[in-house]
């Protein structure tokens, strides 16, 4: 695949348009009114390329440890991705990435923190790289499969522009946007910019097929009077392989 994509970061949130294969260990540390809640696992777990044009994701149950009065410790949902490379080229064929992904959050099971039916989340991706610099894009729908009334449906965008300082430094920029249709927030809009850093651990010699070792870290901070939560923090670990 090296040969066939660009050779951006994928960015903090936003789900990459390129195709990968590694393992993620992400923590998110949020705070809103009367709660202060860390999530271990965020939501990512092991990605694997099972074709040319095929990655297969399992991300399994993250772990809510809620300092609420009113929200119990637990789990989420565990998840699985499908993402399809639509069309890509590397640095000396465009330098871009168009892909389609589906996403399934599974119905929850006993204690649970996060969904309250399984959801299905229909992406496309899309990214272009110019040199250091590459912007990177990706639209998505929150469909849940019952209780809309309670849960809703919405539309994210997410844009990504990142710039390459150095052989292992990447800094990046997200605009995260969510317009929620239904459910009791019914036609909020809710925005967050997200700066983010990359420190990406390579001997000069390794080329892009090598393992990768990557710490990043990054804070989400709301810009819309609707907001969720604001100022999360969140924490990551990259091994690609």
């Amino acid at each position: 695949m090296a040969a066939l994509q660009p050779s951006w970061i994928a960015p903090l949130i936003q789900t990459d348009s390129r195709l990968g294969q590694g393992i993620k260990f992400s923590v998110s540390n949020s705070r809103a009114p009367g709660i202060h809640q860390i999530i271990y696992g965020n939501g990512h777990g092991f990605s694997t390329i099972v074709a040319r044009r095929f990655q297969f994701d399992f991300n399994p149950p993250s772990w809510f440890r809620n300092h609420s009065a009113t929200l119990k410790d637990g789990f989420g949902n565990a998840g699985a991705q499908v993402k399809v490379r639509i069309a890509s080229g590397n640095a000396e064929h465009g330098n871009y990435a168009l892909t389609a992904v589906l996403t399934h959050d599974f119905a929850p099971r006993g204690r649970q923190n996060g969904l309250l039916t399984s959801v299905y989340y229909p992406k496309l991706g899309a990214g272009r790289a110019f040199g250091r610099f590459n912007v990177q894009t990706m639209l998505d729908g929150t469909l849940p499969t019952g209780k809309i009334a309670a849960q809703g449906r919405s539309i994210d965008w997410n844009t990504t522009a990142q710039f390459h300082a150095n052989p292992h430094v990447w800094l990046d920029l997200e605009n995260n946007a969510t317009f929620i249709h239904g459910g009791p927030w019914d036609g909020a809009t809710q925005n967050f910019v997200t700066p983010a850093a990359f420190y990406v651990v390579r001997r000069k010699s390794w080329g892009p097929a090598h393992a990768l070792l990557i710490f990043d870290a990054g804070m989400q901070i709301a810009t819309t009077r609707f907001h969720e939560n604001n100022h999360n923090l969140i924490t990551e670990m990259r091994l690609g392989f």
